[in-house]
Protein backbone atom coordinates (compact mmCIF):
# COMPACT_ATOMS: atom_id res chain seq x y z
CA UNK A 1 0.00 0.00 0.00
CA UNK A 2 1.25 3.49 -0.89
CA UNK A 3 2.31 5.32 2.27
CA UNK A 4 0.23 8.44 2.95
CA UNK A 5 0.96 11.50 5.07
CA UNK A 6 -2.22 12.11 7.07
CA UNK A 7 -2.83 15.24 9.14
CA UNK A 8 -5.72 15.73 11.58
CA UNK A 9 -7.14 18.85 13.17
CA UNK A 10 -7.97 18.24 16.85
CA UNK A 11 -11.18 19.93 18.04
CA UNK A 12 -14.25 18.82 16.10
CA UNK A 13 -12.20 16.36 14.05
CA UNK A 14 -10.25 13.96 16.26
CA UNK A 15 -11.83 15.12 19.52
CA UNK A 16 -15.56 15.66 19.97
CA UNK A 17 -17.64 17.07 22.80
CA UNK A 18 -17.47 20.36 24.68
CA UNK A 19 -14.16 21.84 25.90
CA UNK A 20 -13.15 20.22 29.18
CA UNK A 21 -15.17 17.12 28.40
CA UNK A 22 -13.85 16.00 25.04
CA UNK A 23 -13.23 12.43 23.94
CA UNK A 24 -11.96 10.46 20.97
CA UNK A 25 -14.69 8.22 19.43
CA UNK A 26 -13.90 4.50 19.53
CA UNK A 27 -14.18 4.29 15.74
CA UNK A 28 -11.55 7.03 15.41
CA UNK A 29 -9.21 5.18 17.76
CA UNK A 30 -9.65 2.05 15.66
CA UNK A 31 -9.02 3.98 12.45
CA UNK A 32 -5.79 5.40 13.87
CA UNK A 33 -4.67 1.93 14.94
CA UNK A 34 -5.29 0.51 11.47
CA UNK A 35 -3.61 3.45 9.75
CA UNK A 36 -0.47 2.96 11.83
CA UNK A 37 -0.60 -0.79 11.22
CA UNK A 38 -0.60 -0.08 7.48
CA UNK A 39 2.48 2.13 7.72
CA UNK A 40 1.00 5.57 7.14
CA UNK A 41 2.56 8.72 8.63
CA UNK A 42 0.13 10.34 11.09
CA UNK A 43 0.29 13.84 12.58
CA UNK A 44 -1.95 16.42 14.18
CA UNK A 45 -2.21 19.93 12.73
CA UNK A 46 -3.13 22.63 15.21
CA UNK A 47 -3.02 26.37 15.66
CA UNK A 48 -1.91 25.89 19.27
CA UNK A 49 1.68 26.62 20.19
CA UNK A 50 3.97 23.64 20.71
CA UNK A 51 4.05 24.25 24.46
CA UNK A 52 0.25 24.31 24.65
CA UNK A 53 -0.22 21.28 22.36
CA UNK A 54 2.56 18.80 23.15
CA UNK A 55 0.73 17.18 26.09
CA UNK A 56 -2.38 16.68 23.99
CA UNK A 57 -0.25 15.27 21.18
CA UNK A 58 0.95 12.60 23.57
CA UNK A 59 -2.52 12.01 25.00
CA UNK A 60 -3.82 11.40 21.50
CA UNK A 61 -1.03 8.91 20.86
CA UNK A 62 0.83 10.98 18.24
CA UNK A 63 4.53 11.79 17.93
CA UNK A 64 4.29 14.08 14.89
CA UNK A 65 2.70 17.52 14.77
CA UNK A 66 2.22 20.74 12.87
CA UNK A 67 1.81 23.37 15.59
CA UNK A 68 1.82 27.15 15.91
CA UNK A 69 -0.63 27.52 13.03
CA UNK A 70 1.86 26.00 10.59
CA UNK A 71 5.05 27.63 11.92
CA UNK A 72 6.11 24.70 14.13
CA UNK A 73 6.94 21.12 13.15
CA UNK A 74 7.57 18.07 15.33
CA UNK A 75 8.72 14.71 13.94
CA UNK A 76 9.20 11.53 16.00
CA UNK A 77 8.56 13.52 19.18
CA UNK A 78 11.39 15.95 18.39
CA UNK A 79 10.63 19.63 17.93
CA UNK A 80 12.39 20.46 14.66
CA UNK A 81 11.66 24.17 14.46
CA UNK A 82 9.25 27.01 15.27
CA UNK A 83 9.25 30.17 13.19
CA UNK A 84 8.17 33.36 15.02
CA UNK A 85 5.94 36.10 13.60
CA UNK A 86 7.37 39.06 11.67
CA UNK A 87 9.09 40.95 14.49
CA UNK A 88 8.92 44.50 13.12
CA UNK A 89 5.24 44.19 12.22
CA UNK A 90 4.44 42.82 15.68
CA UNK A 91 6.23 45.65 17.46
CA UNK A 92 4.44 48.20 15.27
CA UNK A 93 1.06 46.60 16.07
CA UNK A 94 1.77 46.66 19.81
CA UNK A 95 2.69 50.34 19.55
CA UNK A 96 -0.62 50.99 17.80
CA UNK A 97 -2.44 49.12 20.59
CA UNK A 98 -0.71 51.31 23.16
CA UNK A 99 -1.64 54.47 21.28
CA UNK A 100 -5.28 53.45 20.91
CA UNK A 101 -5.76 51.98 24.40
CA UNK A 102 -6.09 48.27 23.54
CA UNK A 103 -4.84 45.96 26.33
CA UNK A 104 -2.31 43.48 24.95
CA UNK A 105 -0.05 40.56 25.81
CA UNK A 106 2.45 38.53 23.83
CA UNK A 107 4.39 35.26 23.90
CA UNK A 108 8.14 35.81 23.49
CA UNK A 109 9.09 32.14 23.60
CA UNK A 110 7.88 28.54 23.38
CA UNK A 111 6.22 28.32 26.79
CA UNK A 112 2.80 28.29 28.44
CA UNK A 113 3.04 31.94 29.49
CA UNK A 114 2.29 35.31 27.97
CA UNK A 115 3.53 38.69 29.17
CA UNK A 116 1.53 41.89 29.61
CA UNK A 117 2.54 45.32 30.96
CA UNK A 118 -0.35 45.80 33.41
CA UNK A 119 -3.53 44.19 34.76
CA UNK A 120 -5.87 45.57 32.09
CA UNK A 121 -5.65 42.50 29.84
CA UNK A 122 -6.52 40.14 32.70
CA UNK A 123 -9.26 42.40 34.06
CA UNK A 124 -10.88 42.72 30.63
CA UNK A 125 -10.66 39.06 29.58
CA UNK A 126 -10.58 37.14 32.88
CA UNK A 127 -8.99 34.46 30.73
CA UNK A 128 -7.26 31.36 32.09
CA UNK A 129 -6.24 29.82 28.74
CA UNK A 130 -2.61 30.19 29.75
CA UNK A 131 -0.51 31.82 32.47
CA UNK A 132 -0.48 35.61 32.11
CA UNK A 133 2.49 37.33 33.74
CA UNK A 134 2.23 41.06 34.49
CA UNK A 135 5.57 42.83 33.95
CA UNK A 136 5.27 46.59 34.64
CA UNK A 137 6.98 48.62 31.95
CA UNK A 138 7.09 45.67 29.56
CA UNK A 139 8.65 46.60 26.22
CA UNK A 140 8.62 44.13 23.28
CA UNK A 141 11.97 45.55 22.17
CA UNK A 142 13.54 43.76 25.16
CA UNK A 143 12.78 40.45 23.42
CA UNK A 144 14.11 39.27 20.08
CA UNK A 145 11.16 37.09 19.04
CA UNK A 146 7.37 37.27 19.17
CA UNK A 147 5.35 34.12 18.57
CA UNK A 148 1.82 35.34 19.35
CA UNK A 149 0.06 38.54 20.38
CA UNK A 150 -3.21 38.66 22.33
CA UNK A 151 -5.33 41.81 22.03
CA UNK A 152 -8.34 42.52 24.24
CA UNK A 153 -11.44 43.97 22.61
CA UNK A 154 -14.91 42.92 21.54
CA UNK A 155 -15.63 41.69 18.03
CA UNK A 156 -15.52 44.46 15.47
CA UNK A 157 -13.39 46.80 17.54
CA UNK A 158 -10.22 45.28 16.07
CA UNK A 159 -11.05 47.11 12.82
CA UNK A 160 -9.60 50.22 14.45
CA UNK A 161 -6.14 48.63 14.27
CA UNK A 162 -4.81 49.47 10.83
CA UNK A 163 -1.59 47.45 11.21
CA UNK A 164 -3.56 44.31 11.98
CA UNK A 165 -4.14 43.97 8.24
CA UNK A 166 -0.47 43.07 7.85
CA UNK A 167 -0.57 40.08 10.19
CA UNK A 168 -2.62 36.86 10.44
CA UNK A 169 -5.16 36.76 13.27
CA UNK A 170 -8.22 34.87 14.49
CA UNK A 171 -10.78 35.11 17.27
CA UNK A 172 -11.82 32.24 19.55
CA UNK A 173 -13.06 34.32 22.51
CA UNK A 174 -15.44 37.26 22.60
CA UNK A 175 -13.12 39.31 24.85
CA UNK A 176 -9.89 39.02 22.85
CA UNK A 177 -8.28 37.69 19.69
CA UNK A 178 -5.00 36.05 18.71
CA UNK A 179 -2.40 37.38 16.30
CA UNK A 180 -0.79 34.11 15.26
CA UNK A 181 0.36 32.12 12.21
CA UNK A 182 -2.59 30.81 10.25
CA UNK A 183 -1.37 28.58 7.42
CA UNK A 184 -1.19 24.94 8.43
CA UNK A 185 -0.21 23.99 4.87
CA UNK A 186 3.20 25.59 5.46
CA UNK A 187 4.00 23.14 8.25
CA UNK A 188 2.55 20.20 6.34
CA UNK A 189 4.78 20.92 3.35
CA UNK A 190 7.84 21.33 5.57
CA UNK A 191 7.23 17.92 7.16
CA UNK A 192 6.62 16.17 3.84
CA UNK A 193 9.72 17.83 2.35
CA UNK A 194 11.76 16.82 5.40
CA UNK A 195 10.69 13.20 4.92
CA UNK A 196 11.19 13.22 1.17
CA UNK A 197 7.51 12.59 0.42
CA UNK A 198 5.17 13.87 -2.28
CA UNK A 199 2.36 16.36 -1.73
CA UNK A 200 -0.01 14.16 -3.75
CA UNK A 201 0.26 11.58 -0.95
CA UNK A 202 -1.01 14.02 1.71
CA UNK A 203 -4.51 13.69 3.22
CA UNK A 204 -5.90 16.26 5.66
CA UNK A 205 -8.95 16.18 7.92
CA UNK A 206 -10.61 19.30 9.37
CA UNK A 207 -13.82 21.04 10.35
CA UNK A 208 -13.29 24.75 11.06
CA UNK A 209 -12.22 28.06 9.57
CA UNK A 210 -8.61 27.68 10.72
CA UNK A 211 -8.41 24.50 8.61
CA UNK A 212 -9.09 26.34 5.34
CA UNK A 213 -5.39 26.98 4.82
CA UNK A 214 -4.58 23.27 4.66
CA UNK A 215 -7.39 22.39 2.24
CA UNK A 216 -5.18 22.66 -0.86
CA UNK A 217 -5.68 21.40 -4.40
CA UNK A 218 -2.26 19.72 -4.15
CA UNK A 219 -3.61 16.91 -1.98
CA UNK A 220 -6.75 15.20 -0.65
CA UNK A 221 -8.86 17.20 1.81
CA UNK A 222 -11.60 15.62 3.91
CA UNK A 223 -14.18 17.82 5.65
CA UNK A 224 -16.07 16.37 8.61
CA UNK A 225 -19.85 16.31 8.37
CA UNK A 226 -19.93 18.86 11.19
CA UNK A 227 -17.57 21.21 9.30
CA UNK A 228 -18.43 24.75 8.28
CA UNK A 229 -19.90 25.16 4.79
CA UNK A 230 -16.89 27.12 3.52
CA UNK A 231 -14.59 24.19 4.33
CA UNK A 232 -16.96 21.64 2.79
CA UNK A 233 -16.99 23.65 -0.43
CA UNK A 234 -13.19 23.40 -0.64
CA UNK A 235 -12.94 19.71 0.33
CA UNK A 236 -12.20 16.78 -1.95
CA UNK A 237 -15.14 15.12 -0.23
CA UNK A 238 -17.24 15.38 2.92
CA UNK A 239 -17.48 12.50 5.38
CA UNK A 240 -19.86 11.90 8.31
CA UNK A 241 -19.77 13.90 11.54
CA UNK A 242 -16.75 13.37 13.79
CA UNK A 243 -18.93 11.65 16.40
CA UNK A 244 -20.61 9.44 13.77
CA UNK A 245 -17.57 7.47 12.59
CA UNK A 246 -16.54 10.21 10.16
CA UNK A 247 -12.81 9.52 10.21
CA UNK A 248 -13.20 5.75 10.06
CA UNK A 249 -15.61 5.92 7.11
CA UNK A 250 -13.41 8.36 5.21
CA UNK A 251 -10.35 6.12 5.66
CA UNK A 252 -12.36 3.16 4.37
CA UNK A 253 -13.50 5.19 1.35
CA UNK A 254 -9.88 6.12 0.62
CA UNK A 255 -8.82 2.46 0.95
CA UNK A 256 -6.26 3.34 3.61
CA UNK A 257 -6.80 0.03 5.43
Amino acid sequence: MQKKFIFFDIDGTLAVGVPGNQYIPDSTKEALRLLRENGHFLAIATGRSYAMAVDMMHQLGFSNMVSDGGNGITIDDKLIDIQPLDYQKCVALIRECEAKGFPWAFSPDNSKRRLTPDKRFLEFTRDIYMETVVKPGLDPLCYDKIFKIYIACFEGEEQQLELLRQLPWCRFHKEYFFVEPADKSVGIKRIVDHLGGKYQDVIVFGDEKNDLSMFCSEWTSVAMGNAIDELKARATFVTENADRDGIFLACKKLSLF
